[in-house]
């Protein structure tokens, strides 16, 4: 259940990094996140 559950924060980490990345640098200001803090977020969420 480790490796299912650790897999699946794993996922969840990258698809956070993923969405994040993907907005501009305004969309990221107005939510309160700079670029270089999209991994802490990341992080986080799992």
């Amino acid at each position: 259940m480790n490796l299912i559950r650790n897999y699946r924060n794993w996922r969840r980490y990258r698809d956070t990094v993923s969405e994040l990345s993907r907005l501009s640098t305004r969309e990221l200001t107005d939510l309160g996140i700079s670029r270089s803090d999209i991994h802490y977020v990341a992080r986080k969420a799992v």
